[in-house]
């Protein structure tokens, strides 16, 4: 077993130093075209981080059981070293642009993804609004264990994945050297990613690399404000309603559906998904509404 530290264990006192700081500064300078904090928002993002720490161990039984059978049968062995892990993170990072994509038009795994946009503000306490159904992620990356990568050395660069992603949550800082935006996620790009107006929907899904989003036609550069939240916000700040409310959104729509075809669709299409009224009318697409 590799001796790979748990990067987001140990970056948690760091979490919460720098979204107090950030607190701290809008109220030191705010500035009336950013959103800030309220008390309530962010002990829900909060309330969300610290679940999902504990029901992330309850999810990841499977996960480790499949990967460990996978990488024993695998004749290849990846070996864990600087180079190679630096190698596993791109394509890590590669298979997260996929599962988050995934996560945004299949409205079962947005089922799970949409705690993360359910804020309708952005800062660093919106990055720990994490959900607690985090089990539909880990079949993205069996290609990585499939051609050798250690378990422990893919859960570690998913860990640095997922620390990168925090400190581009945040509204204070505006656009970065040309050469890092064209190839990294940043601010920009992931305030975007977190809009709700109809240019940003679903756009910017790379976690370190936006290389990603350019190459798959999936990027779209910061032109106006965001509007952060979802197509049709769920005002609440109650933990359980903003970690399972679209599963019994779901739950509704395939008890009221008339056929199979319907509750696959309410299961498979994007969200929002409307079969047609009337035979020969167009099936209706509409993005992320809850």
């Amino acid at each position: 077993m590799p001796d790979l530290p748990d990067v987001v264990l140990w970056s948690i006192p760091a979490f919460i130093l720098l979204t107090l700081l950030e607190a701290v500064s809008f109220r030191l300078h705010p500035d009336d075209d950013e959103l800030g904090y309220t008390p309530k928002d962010t002990a829900a993002s909060l309330s969300m981080g610290l679940g999902s720490l504990a029901f992330d161990l309850l999810w990841g039984i499977i996960p480790a059981l499949v990967y460990s059978a996978i990488y024993t049968l695998t004749p290849l062995k990846v070996p864990v070293a600087a180079a190679t892990l630096l190698l596993v993170l791109i394509g890590q990072d590669f298979f997260y642009y996929w599962s988050h994509r995934s996560h945004h038009v299949i409205r079962i795994l947005w089922a799970s993804h949409v705690v993360h946009h359910s804020s309708r503000r952005f800062n660093l306490s919106t990055a720990l609004r994490q959900p607690w159904t985090g089990a539909t992620s880990w079949v993205f990356y069996l290609p990585l264990i499939a051609v050798g990568v250690h378990p422990a050395a893919l859960a570690f660069c998913g860990s640095v994945n997922l620390v990168y992603q925090f400190w581009i949550h945040t509204e204070r800082i505006d656009k970065l050297p040309r050469w890092f935006e064209f190839a990294f996620n940043t601010p920009s790009h992931h305030r975007v990613h977190h809009a709700s107006q109809g240019g940003y929907l679903d756009r910017n899904f790379g976690g370190i690399l936006i290389v990603w989003d350019r190459l798959f036609g999936s990027f779209a550069p910061e032109t106006e404000r965001p509007v952060y939240g979802l197509t049709k916000n769920i005002d609440t700040h109650n933990p359980l309603r903003i970690a399972f409310h679209e599963y019994a959104a779901i739950g509704r729509d395939l008890v009221s559906a008339a056929t199979w075809r319907e509750r696959g669709g309410r299961l498979l299409r994007a969200p929002g998904w409307q079969p047609p009224q009337d035979a020969g009318q167009p099936e209706q697409e509409s993005i992320r509404v809850p």
